[in-house]
């Protein structure tokens, strides 16, 4: 099974109506890679979403947020994935998770969706759940139903804080995940709780 990644995926809602709200948690990463790697995104139509390139490592390495809204993310995901012929394995996608706490960020290969419409939507345009998950903590609200009208609200500023960090420290990782150690990387995030350093 390849570890390279060679597609970084955000999750998201477009727009400036959802741009500071919970769920875009994984656009929030995008655009830290963004910055990081120095690549710009750009509005490609074919591939429905904010599109970048970065050929400076040792193989390209693709940035995408689709720009589908959340429930259908993975019709974006999947027209790149089919014309740059990357495999579900060389895949990661970021997304807020609400079974972890602001603070706390964990890497994953595989699984369900959980509930996540935008996991959902990939599982189904993938055919696949091998894609590796990224999952920011962004807490959760005690009610399930409460939880549509928490994942589009802003998180409070301590919380945002705690999100910022954990970022922070999945970014740090980024060289680590393009050359193939998912297993270090996991093993280095997987053990950081953010709450537990202030």
């Amino acid at each position: 099974m390849a570890d390279t990644i060679k597609l970084i995926v955000g999750l998201g809602n477009p727009t400036s109506r959802y741009e500071k709200t919970r769920h875009n948690a994984g656009f929030w990463f995008l655009d830290g890679v963004s910055g990081r790697t120095q690549v710009s995104l750009r509005e490609e139509s074919r591939f429905q979403g904010a599109f970048g390139r970065d050929d400076r490592g040792g193989g390209p390495l693709f940035l995408l947020k689709p720009s589908t809204y959340m429930n259908r993310s993975g019709a974006s995901v999947g027209a790149v994935a089919a014309y740059f012929k990357i495999a579900p394995e060389e895949i990661l996608v970021a997304h807020d998770e609400l079974d972890l706490p602001p603070g706390v960020v964990r890497l994953k290969r595989g699984g369900g969706h959980g509930g996540h419409n935008g996991l959902r939507d990939l599982l189904a345009h993938l055919k696949s759940p091998d894609f590796l998950r990224l999952r920011l903590g962004i807490g959760h609200p005690g009610d399930r139903l409460a939880v549509a009208n928490y994942v589009l609200d802003a998180p409070s500023k301590e919380d945002l804080g705690l999100i910022e960090e954990s970022m922070a420290d999945a970014l740090r990782e980024l060289d680590s995940l393009r050359v193939g150690d998912v297993a270090g990387v996991m093993s280095r995030l997987n053990g950081i709780d953010r709450r537990q350093l202030k």
